[in-house]
């Protein structure tokens, strides 16, 4: 087996870690998508609360509604806060997988460009050779060509 091929069986293991880098890191772009668009939710859902409060506020409420109302926009708060750390957890692990992946994509480069320097010197080396045949029969043609016709 020619060195060409031999690598060229690297390359495809090369190539698929590339391949399955590149979807662990489009999966993890939906995460963050995903959790930024329930972190944004939850925003604006606060957002309304408050501004509901205000206005329930501005009319009237008793005491114990109004004690209701801000343990559940400390809730809320918190479940903003625990929403923006998975945000930025999610983002790190993003682009872990970003790094990853071009890490995989430079190897798989690499690797392709050998395959492709292989794969040239073989087919020099090939014509090469080709060419040394034809000098040599040729040589022996017209050295047998001499003997025959006696000079």
């Amino acid at each position: 087996m020619k060195r060409a091929q031999r690598l060229e069986m690297v390359q495809n293991v090369v190539d698929d870690l590339e391949r399955k880098r590149a979807e662990a890191l489009a999966s993890s772009e939906r995460r963050v998508t995903e959790s930024e668009a329930k972190l944004a939710e939850l925003e604006s859902y606060h957002a309304s609360y408050v501004r509901g409060f205000a206005a329930r506020a501005g009319s009237g409420i008793d005491a114990n509604m109004a004690r209701d109302y801000q343990a559940f926009l400390g809730r809320l708060d918190e479940a903003i806060r625990q929403q923006t750390q998975i945000v930025t957890r999610v983002r790190a692990q993003r682009d872990s997988e970003r790094q990853n992946w071009q890490g995989a994509a430079q190897r798989a480069e690499a690797v392709g460009q050998m395959v492709k320097r292989f794969q040239t010197e073989e087919v020099r080396a090939a014509d090469k050779r080709e060419q040394q045949e034809s000098d040599e029969r040729s040589a022996r043609a017209w050295a047998f060509g001499l003997v025959a016709r006696g000079a």
